[in-house]
């Protein structure tokens, strides 16, 4: 075998700060736009936010159109209810997603639908979907996002549940990712502790994954036409990552605790941005891959904060649950950088003597403090759910084929049966 010795990097073109989002008139300009579809759901529409940003574009001679219907984790049926809501109200010259990743998410998928041929199955991940990649170019989307934690404003997916399969997956390509990526803390404020707490966790993960990836000179060497988004963890994707590791350690409890707290905000938004740009190009793995299913199969649990009635374990939360045992797992790939993260999230200097102990308890003192489930038991899931669940984590390939260490079902078995209880 030849080992790679390319990598790739790819990012949208960022805008961050107090303020940024009343510019955005004057960014679609540049675009050449001159109709626009605001994307965004009932809960941050109720808030004026996404009116004002539409409102606001008509001064720069852009007209702008507001869908609110987006699903908070949204379906394959909530997808496409979207799509065609832009086929029929459209034509578009670009798309702008305010909200947080299910926003976001929608907005790649409209975008990708209205502009390709095809249904939403054929773009789907395998062995899900078909795998179908677009063949025209997308419109410009501008995302905007109001939630700090899914990073959905630089990647190049966008993931959703398969109602009928009960699995949650997505769609993956460069030409899905943003071509500007607004980030203003000012949007994130009204966010609820138990939506920071969630999101905040998914910031974690991201950047705690796509730092213990495998290296991108571990795989085989790649052809040119066959080189994907996630590449394996790289130089620039570490960088991204530790910095945003260190801003969650001074500011993630504080931003739960007081959301009025505009120095941890502003913090959490930035953390979330460059945990994006890492892992929007080095990967995610294993605990992406279980949150799949954890969220896909939920029965009835009902998270704070979250839309009233609605049975859902939010994204952040369901990557979040089988973290620590997660790492417990993967420390023996790359000790070194299992204790580097840990040091960066939690500084203190009381850690166990095992070394493979030290990013698992981080994780639990920051999961504990910030009220987060005790586990997968936690959420509605118990020893008798655990084959199902291994089954749908399993057909994430694309995630787990970027763990430092293989993965098998009797592995993925034994990570989700001792997150049942993590305390």
């Amino acid at each position: 075998m030849t080992s790679e010795t390319v990598f790739t990097y790819g990012a949208p073109q960022l805008k961050f700060g107090s303020g940024a989002a009343d510019e955005i008139g004057f960014d679609l300009a540049q675009f050449g736009a001159r109709r626009v579809l605001v994307v965004t759901d009932p809960g941050i529409a109720a808030t004026g936010g996404p009116a004002r940003i539409a409102e606001a574009m008509g001064a720069y001679g852009v007209e702008a159109a507001v869908f609110d219907g987006v699903r908070v984790e949204p379906t394959d049926a909530s997808m496409r209810q979207a799509v065609e809501h832009a086929r029929e109200t459209g034509p578009y010259d670009a798309y702008v997603a305010v909200g947080g990743g299910s926003s976001i998410d929608t907005a790649k998928a409209v975008n990708l639908l209205t502009t390709n041929e095809g249904d939403l199955a054929d773009y789907l991940n395998p062995p899900v979907g078909a795998g179908r990649a677009p063949e025209r170019p997308l419109l410009p989307l501008v995302a905007v996002p109001t939630t700090t934690g899914t990073g959905a404003e630089s990647t190049t997916v966008c993931v959703l549940d398969v109602l009928d399969l009960r699995v949650k997956t997505g769609i993956s390509h460069p030409r899905l990712r943003p071509a500007l990526a607004v980030v203003d803390p000012e949007l994130t404020m009204s966010q609820p502790p138990g939506v920071t707490a969630s999101a905040g966790m998914d910031i974690l993960c991201h950047a705690l994954e796509s730092y213990t990836a495998r290296p991108y000179d571990a795989y085989e060497r790649k052809r040119p036409e066959q080189r994907v988004p996630y590449c394996g963890a790289n130089p620039v994707s570490d960088m991204w990552a530790e910095k945003s590791l260190s801003l969650l350690s001074r500011s993630f409890r504080r931003a739960v605790e007081d959301g009025e707290d505009r120095e941890a905000r502003t913090d959490m938004a930035l953390a979330a941005t460059f945990a994006g740009l890492g892992f929007g190009n080095a990967g995610v793995h294993i605990p992406h891959a279980n949150a799949y299913p954890i969220a896909g199969q939920v029965r009835d649990f009902r998270p704070d904060g979250y839309p009233a009635g609605e049975a859902m374990v939010p994204h952040g939360m369901s990557v979040s649950l089988t973290a620590p045992e997660a790492f417990r797992f993967t420390f023996e790939a790359c000790p070194g950088r299992h204790v580097r993260a840990a040091e960066l999230l939690d500084p203190r200097t009381d850690r166990p003597d095992e070394a493979s102990e030290h990013l698992p308890l981080a994780v639990l003192r920051l999961m504990r403090d910030i009220g987060l489930p005790e586990g997968i038991g936690g959420v509605g899931y118990t020893e008798g759910d655990v084959p199902a669940l291994v089954e749908g984590a399993m057909k994430q390939q694309r995630l787990l084929a970027t763990a430092p260490r293989a993965v098998d079902e009797e592995a993925v078995a034994g990570i989700f049966t001792r997150s049942l209880r993590l305390w």
